[in-house]
């Protein structure tokens, strides 16, 4: 496999997609784990610790040497012959252009940590569909070090090995492209209440944790271009006009925060935010004070009427 695609074509990705593989994997991997319920022996369990793969299409839109990808749609696949369901392929195909008449099937996409040798059959299938398809393929592992997308997206070219031409899968670059529908419903889906019966304050902690690590990875950043400048000032590295106008104009779009008029609202949002606490603490207690007085008024009408006597409340 080689390491960087020669093609010079540009990726681009919507959320969409990612979504869409992400889901389909959890899918799967959970109908796996709910037939797997009595205990294997070592073969099988060894078989059973393995990911389980899926496959789908991807459409989209190629202008020239932009190639956008918006959506995308599964397929049936026989692990035994290593092939997709054509009539399936097909009639989904149909459905989609009716809905989407400008999207055409640009490739197709699978989990795993790498492409894999079967996987370029699949390959050689899809290309009375499309001469050169794109393969993408998420990896669906977990790495807490990791800080990129685990999805990579692969081309094929033909190379020649051992005086024998042969197509081989090559990584190419994306870039990640969002509308504001998408915009939007990712981040009703990053807000979602967990599953678990999470309180408000958990979802607060997951949010404000996530504003930590952006503030910490863009603090991160800007140490790199300091220490960048730093050495060009020096003299350690060549200066470069086209960098610099790079990095000043960076610099005007982050916010200033050295000034009164910061101070000022800053003071006044955090003014806001404390006396919506103390609002809401209050109308909690009051809330707790009716639920008392409800539940002693019941207890000493009870005792009342054995009693003969009034309510005290």
């Amino acid at each position: 496999m080689a390491s960087s695609s020669s093609s010079g074509l540009t990726f681009k990705l919507h959320p969409l997609v990612i979504v869409n593989i992400s889901d389909h994997y959890t899918r799967v991997k959970s109908q796996t784990n709910a037939t797997q319920q009595q205990p294997p022996n070592n073969a099988t369990h060894q078989q059973q610790q393995q990911q389980p793969r899926v496959y789908g299409c991807v459409i989209g839109i190629q202008r020239g040497r932009t190639v956008e990808i918006f959506n995308s749609f599964e397929l049936l696949y026989d692990p035994s012959s290593h092939s997709l369901d054509r009539a399936f392929l097909e009639k989904k195909q149909e459905l989609y252009k009716k809905v989407f008449p400008h999207f055409y099937i640009l490739g197709w996409y699978s989990t795993g940590s790498d492409a894999q040798e079967s996987d370029m059959h699949i390959h050689k299938a899809l290309m009375d569909i499309n001469e050169s398809p794109v393969y993408v393929l998420l990896n669906p592992s977990i790495n807490h070090a990791q800080k990129d997308l685990p999805i990579t997206i692969f081309e094929s070219e033909l190379h020649v090995i051992d005086g024998i031409p042969q197509l081989i899968f090559v990584r190419s670059s994306y870039t990640i492209e969002t509308v504001e529908a998408e915009r939007i419903s990712v981040d009703h889906v990053a807000h979602l209440k967990p599953s678990d019966g999470g309180s408000a304050a958990t979802q607060l902690a997951a949010h404000l944790t996530g504003i930590h690590s952006a503030i910490k990875m863009l603090n991160s950043r800007i140490k790199v271009l300091h220490h960048y400048l730093l050495a060009m000032q020096k003299g350690d590295i060549p200066c470069e006009n086209s960098l610099l106008r790079q990095v000043s104009s960076l610099l005007r779009r982050l916010p200033a925060i050295e000034s009164e008029k910061f101070q000022d609202d800053f003071l006044m949002e955090y003014n806001d935010t404390l006396l919506i606490a103390y609002l809401a603490m209050f109308t909690n207690c009051a809330s707790t004070m009716n639920e008392l007085v409800d539940k002693f008024n019941t207890a000493y009408d009870r005792h009342s009427r054995r009693g003969g006597r009034t309510a005290f409340i």
